[in-house]
């Protein structure tokens, strides 16, 4: 297991604040894309951004292949870092790792988890056959280009695209091969952001995560593609303020669906 603190950024240290707000990357992401976000949550809220294995300070370490295997990792390092309630929120690849990281601690975390907000990713149950892992690099590379994650100017650098390529390809892997195992629906709030355009999440889609709290639910929709949330950052931050807030106020008043 790796050690706990190297999955873990605190982008902007705010001791006096009384949530954390753990934010988890897309895949190729890292915990810097969340570093506009975290400015602007503090000081109501502390932001810890997870820094996966393969990118960054951490890019000479393996990236791992698997949603098992990151959940694992990220539910290691999460336990040193319980002393507030959390909120979760995770886009794209990290929706999905946010939902299987709660599904695994919400049960140890005692009602410490008061909310989960899934950006940019379809429901567990909604099954997409995609094989964007098995292209060539100038395939894989395609695909971000198509999905305007980042900018074209850095896809052009090719000392870049050979650094992120390893990590982007097991990010992929790992989010194609993810096989959902039903299993009890979560206590806390789930809330689902999505963008009006996004090729990878439809209206059904989003609205299936429903069934995946007995708590409240609730669908945000942003004008633009996948990667709305750049594209309307100010929006987003403003919804994620809010709803963070939303979600305190229900754990103090004990509300229940």
């Amino acid at each position: 297991m790796e050690p706990r603190q190297h999955w873990v950024r605190r982008l902007h240290p705010s001791p006096d604040s009384d949530v954390t707000v753990v934010c988890f990357p897309h895949a190729g992401g890292s915990a810097s894309y969340f570093h506009p976000l975290s400015a602007r949550l503090t000081p109501r809220a502390e932001v810890l951004a997870l820094q996966y294995p393969g990118r960054q300070d951490r890019r000479f370490e393996p990236a791992l292949t698997s949603i098992d295997e990151l959940v694992e990792g990220i539910t290691e390092a999460l336990r040193a870092h319980v002393d507030r309630p959390l909120v979760f929120f995770g886009h794209s690849m990290g929706g999905t790792l946010a939902f299987e990281t709660a599904r695994r601690m919400e049960p140890e975390l005692d009602g410490r988890l008061l909310g989960l907000v899934v950006s940019g990713r379809r429901s567990p149950g909604s099954v997409r056959r995609t094989t964007v892992h098995l292209r060539d690099d100038a395939g894989l590379i395609a695909e971000i280009r198509e999905l305007q994650g980042t900018a074209s100017t850095l896809l052009d650098d090719e000392d870049v695209v050979r650094m992120i390529l390893p990590s982007l390809r097991a990010d992929y892997t790992a989010v194609e091969r993810y096989v959902y195992r039903p299993g009890p629906a979560l206590r806390c709030p789930l809330y689902v952001y999505t963008g009006d355009a996004d090729p990878q999440v439809n209206e059904e889609e989003a609205a299936g995560w429903a069934e995946h709290t007995r708590a409240d639910f609730r669908i945000r929709t942003f004008s633009g593609g996948h990667f709305y949330l750049a594209e309307q950052s100010e929006q987003v931050i403003a919804a994620l303020r809010e709803d963070v807030a939303g979600f305190q106020e229900r754990s103090r008043t004990g509300a229940e669906r």
